[in-house]
């Protein structure tokens, strides 16, 4: 990271502590430092204490008769390889989500043409509002980047997610993005699906009951993350919707986190147009009819609660409907227990998906492994769009997904092909 330039914007929270820390690790290790403090920020972090760390100036005003002569809050949001905001408090990221520009810092962060990386801390009740969690998913349908929450013990004596990101991982989300290729270029040397977009669910969905409870499944990501990371490694510009997984971000790859299934539609339409998709998340196919505000309470003697469900959006149908951003080719998969290709083959039909790859997730499943979900294996069936059955031999899910990236790979070459009557052009548009 020497030689690059950060932009830390710090909002008000107790947590602007740990950007004292984050300060410094950035400067040991060559990367300079300039800083936006809110009013609410300097209640917690003062001036000279960033300024000392930073050895530059820290910018307060929007108004300020010397930076502004020069259009300040433009050339430092401009002259940053990246800006970074820590803490990111719910106001702050409601600002951005609006398009409000009222301060110095939602005005140098509408202002931005460069990366953005959020560090969100706040109550665990404020990060879990639907307010809050809409304005999330807006931003990063927009492209900007995440890293935490974490959860535990808060400030504030309550307990869950809404810490702020320990500053090593922050730090490892800053050289990630300053050492990836920008959002909407080629990955960098090309590669097989280069000039290509492609769009990845992984994960599971979270559905709450209340607010500390919820539907999910066993899903751990492992195959979407590595699907993902396939496809980067061919030159595809990808974008990774994810539900709340444990995996780390694959290198290069554009990742939307996600907790519901209506978050996770949102997203991918949001990420529209792509030329391929691949829906590998686990998404559960109900929901809540109204879960309840507060926690619902067990009374001694008590009969059990009754829970409603409503149907979740279905993402893979939605992807593969025929309209003007239908990408080229949809892939899903479909997770069994029993009969699986005869399952799968009906879900490709009533999806209208192109192909589909099934897995046995029963506990007999992966050749007598257990079920894929969690393990480091699978065993997956590739049903095409003739209906052709490849059967595939039990891999670890990281050649699983190489060798699907290859096959989308070959079969987009093929396309191309058939359309045009002339040899892929690996580096050039899918359509003339």
């Amino acid at each position: 990271m020497r030689g690059k330039r950060i932009l830390l914007v710090v909002a008000g929270g107790i947590a602007a502590y740990k950007t004292l820390e984050v300060i410094r690790r950035l400067r040991d290790a060559g990367v300079s430092v300039r800083c936006i403090l809110t009013r609410a920020g300097s209640q917690f972090v003062t001036p000279l204490s960033l300024a000392a760390l930073t050895g530059e100036p820290v910018h307060e005003d929007l108004f300020s008769l010397t930076g502004e002569t020069e259009m300040g809050h433009i050339r430092l949001s401009r002259e940053a390889d990246l800006v970074v905001v820590a803490p990111a408090t719910a106001d702050l990221m409601a600002k951005m989500a609006g398009g409000h520009a009222n301060d110095l810092a939602s005005t140098a962060l509408l202002a931005t043409d460069k990366p953005v990386l959020l560090c969100p801390a706040m109550n665990p009740a404020m990060w879990s509002h639907p307010a809050t969690r809409a304005n999330v998913v807006l931003l990063e349908s927009r492209g900007i980047h995440r890293v935490g929450p974490n959860p535990g013990d808060m400030a504030c004596g309550e307990e869950g997610e809404g810490r702020l990101a320990e500053p090593a991982e922050i730090l490892a989300a800053i050289n990630r993005l300053l050492t990836m290729a920008p959002p909407g270029s080629e990955s960098v040397g090309g590669g097989s699906l280069a000039g290509r977009h492609a769009l990845v669910t992984s994960g599971p969905t979270h559905e709450p009951i209340d607010p500390v409870r919820y539907i999910a499944n066993r899903s751990s990501g492992k195959q979407g993350h590595a699907i993902a990371a396939a496809l980067a490694n061919l030159g595809a510009r990808v974008t990774l919707v994810s539900g709340p997984v444990h995996e780390p971000d694959p290198p290069g790859v554009l990742v939307v986190r996600v907790t519901t299934a209506r978050d996770m539609l949102a997203a991918c339409e949001a990420a529209l147009p792509a030329d391929l998709a691949v829906c590998a998340a686990a998404v559960a196919d109900w929901a809540v009819d109204g879960p309840a505000l507060q926690k619902m309470k067990k009374t001694p003697g008590g009969a059990p609660p009754t829970i409603a469900l409503r149907p979740n959006p279905d993402i893979l149908a939605t992807l593969s409907a025929t309209g003007p951003h239908r990408p080229t080719l949809v892939v899903g998969f479909a997770a069994e227990t029993e009969r699986v290709v005869e399952h799968a083959r009906d879900k490709r039909r009533r999806k209208g998906c192109d192909w589909i790859l099934a897995n046995d997730v029963s506990a007999n499943g992966n050749q007598g492994r257990g079920g894929a979900f969690g393990a480091s294996e699978n065993t997956v069936h590739l049903i095409t769009d003739d209906g052709a059955v490849e059967e595939w031999p039990t891999m670890d899910k990281d050649q699983v997904a190489e060798r699907l990236a290859e096959r989308l790979a070959d079969h987009l070459a093929r396309l191309r092909r058939d359309t045009s009557g002339r040899p892929e052009n690996p580096g050039g548009p899918i359509f003339p």
